[in-house]
C-alpha cells in the first residue's frame, strides 16, 4: 500500500472537442466530481468555446459552440462547489480545430500536418494569443491557464524552420523552447499573475542544461503525462527530479480515467485505469519532499485528436472516474475504496460490464441508463454472429459474391439467410434507436449520429445489403 495521494489539486479533465455534454448535463457531473472530491476542472473547449470576431470560424458547425452565458454558468456551478476551473488553449500542437479551416492553412508549420503551427509567423502568434484573450476574458478571475504544447508533430520540417535551423547552434528542442517562451512571456505581459501550465512531453529528452537556459524556468509548470497501467515509475521520477533540478519548482502529474486504451475504445475498463493510479501513487511516494507537486489531472479524453473518433462517452467512464479517485484517496484501492464508489453511484460493481441492471433513479449516477445502454449495444454489435455475418458457414457457402453476380442460389438456403439477417438487424436497430433516444437527453443530435455511424451502421450495413439482394437473386431460380 502506498501513503494517499500527497496534498494538491484533484483536476478532472473535461475533453469538449467530441461529444460535448448538455450543459444542463454538465451541471449535473459538475455536482457528482464535488461528491467525488475533485478541486477543479481542466477544460478543453477547443471548438465548442464561444470565440468572436475573425476567430468565429473555430466554432463548431456540427452543432452549436457553448454560449458565452453557458460558459459562464458552468463556471458558477463549479465555484459553489469549490472547485477551480482552467482552461486548456493549444498554442502549439494539436491546433487541428483551428489550421483545418483553409484562410488559416498557411499557419500550419507543414501542409499536410493539420496540428502544428508554424513557430516562425508572427500572425500565429498574434492568432494564439487572441484565441487566449478571448478565453480569459471570459473566465473572470481566472488564476491559472494551461497552454497545452504536447506532440508539436512535424516541427522542423517547414521551410521557415530549415532555414532557421540551418544555423550552427539552432536545434529543434531550441525551436519549441523559443515560441513556448515567447507565448508563456506574452501571457506574463498581459496577466502578469497568471500561473501558466504545459504538457511535458516535448521537454522529455531534453538536458538539464537546455532547460535550465530555455527562459521557461519561472514561466510555466509542467504537466507529465502518462495514462498507461504500467507507468514506468523509476522513469517518472528521474523526469520530475530532471524538471525540478532545472528549477522548474512546480510540477504537475496528469493520470487518465478514460479515453486512452484505444482510439475507438466504446466501454471504459475501470481496472486499467485504476491501475495507472496505483503507479503514480507510486510515483507520488519515491519523489524527494523538496518537489512541489501542485497536483493531478485525471483526464478523460474525448478524441485522440480533433479529427479522430469518439473514444468513450462520459458515463460509461463514470465508474473509474470515481474509482481513481478513492484510489488516491486511499493509496490503494482497498475494500473500503470499493464500497465507497458502489456507495456513492449506487451500483453493484466498478465495472459497467459487470454491473447489474437497475431501474432506480439517476440521482446517484447521472447518465446510468445510457451507459447501460451503450454496455448492451457493445455487446451486441461485437457478437460474432453479427459482425461477422458475412463469414458464416450459409453465407459463404450459399451466398457467396460469385452466387450473387450470378444470380444462382439455392433459395431454401438463401430465404434461411434473409430470415436470419432480419432478425439480427432488427434487434439492432431497436438497439440502435434505445440508444439514441437516451443519447440526446446528454448529447447534441450530432453526437447520437456520429456514434451510431461509427459502430453500429459498420455492423448493420452488411446485413442490410444481405437482405436487399438475396429476394432478386431468389427470384431467377423459383417459378
Amino acid at each position: 500500500m502506498n501513503p494517499p495521494w500527497p496534498k494538491g489539486k484533484k483536476l478532472v479533465h473535461l475533453d469538449l472537442k467530441g461529444a460535448p455534454p448538455r450543459v444542463e448535463y454538465l451541471h449535473r457531473l459538475i455536482e457528482l466530481f464535488s461528491r467525488l472530491g475533485v478541486d477543479g476542472l481542466l477544460v478543453e473547449y477547443e471548438d465548442m468555446f464561444p470565440y468572436e470576431g475573425e476567430l468565429q470560424l473555430l466554432q463548431a458547425t456540427a452543432q452549436p459552440a457553448y454560449s458565452r452565458e453557458q460558459v459562464l454558468s458552468i463556471q458558477e456551478s463549479a465555484k459553489a462547489r469549490g472547485m477551480e476551473v482552467i482552461p486548456l488553449v493549444q498554442t502549439f500542437g494539436h491546433m487541428e480545430f483551428v489550421l483545418k479551416h483553409r484562410p488559416l492553412w498557411p499557419l500550419r508549420e507543414v501542409p499536410h500536418c493539420v496540428g502544428t503551427l508554424n513557430p516562425h509567423k508572427e500572425e500565429g502568434v498574434k492568432l494564439v494569443m487572441e484565441m487566449l484573450r478571448q478565453v480569459v476574458e471570459l473566465h473572470p478571475h481566472l488564476r491559472t491557464v494551461h497552454i497545452g504544447a504536447d506532440e508539436v508533430y512535424t516541427l522542423g520540417e517547414g521551410e521557415d524552420s530549415k532555414l532557421w535551423l540551418a544555423s550552427t547552434s539552432h536545434s529543434v528542442e531550441h525551436l519549441f523552447l523559443r515560441h513556448v517562451t515567447k507565448i508563456a512571456k506574452a501571457i506574463k505581459e498581459a496577466w502578469p499573475d497568471m500561473n501558466i501550465i504545459m504538457w511535458d512531453d516535448m521537454m522529455r529528452d531534453m538536458s538539464h542544461d537546455t532547460l535550465k537556459a530555455s527562459g521557461l524556468v519561472g514561466l510555466v509548470q509542467p504537466m507529465l503525462w502518462d495514462y498507461t497501467p504500467n507507468l514506468d515509475v523509476d522513469k517518472t521520477v528521474s523526469l520530475l527530479e530532471k524538471y525540478h533540478g532545472a528549477g522548474m519548482s512546480d510540477l504537475w502529474a496528469a493520470s487518465s480515467f478514460k479515453g486512452s486504451t484505444s482510439v475507438h475504445t466504446c466501454v471504459t475498463c475501470t481496472q486499467r485505469h485504476v491501475d495507472n493510479h496505483l503507479q503514480w501513487l507510486k510515483v507520488a511516494a519515491s519523489l524527494s519532499a523538496a518537489i512541489n507537486m501542485r497536483g493531478i489531472a485525471i483526464t478523460g479524453w474525448q478524441r485522440y485528436d480533433h479529427l479522430s473518433v469518439l473514444c468513450e462517452l462520459l458515463p460509461v467512464a463514470l465508474p473509474s472516474l470515481a474509482s481513481c479517485l478513492q484510489t488516491l484517496n486511499h493509496g490503494e484501492f482497498s475494500t473500503e475504496a470499493h464500497r465507497n464508489v458502489t456507495e456513492m453511484l449506487g451500483v453493484s460493481s466498478v465495472e459497467m460490464e459487470a454491473m447489474e441492471r437497475t431501474s432506480t433513479g439517476e440521482s446517484l449516477f447521472p447518465g446510468r441508463r445510457l451507459a447501460e445502454l451503450i454496455v448492451e449495444i457493445n455487446s451486441l454489435l461485437n457478437a460474432e454472429d453479427l459482425r461477422f455475418f458475412e463469414s458464416n458457414m450459409f453465407v459463404r457457402g450459399w451466398f457467396s459474391p460469385y452466387h450473387r453476380q450470378r444470380k444462382m442460389v439455392n433459395p431454401l438456403n438463401s430465404m434461411h439467410i434473409h430470415n436470419q439477417a432480419s432478425l439480427y438487424l432488427d434487434t439492432l436497430q431497436k438497439m440502435v434507436e434505445a440508444v439514441r433516444k437516451e443519447m440526446v437527453h446528454f448529447y447534441p443530435d450530432s453526437t447520437a449520429d456520429e456514434w451510431i455511424e461509427e459502430h453500429a451502421s459498420p455492423v448493420a450495413a452488411p446485413l442490410q445489403r444481405i437482405i436487399d439482394a438475396i429476394p432478386a437473386c431468389v427470384k431467377e431460380m423459383v417459378p
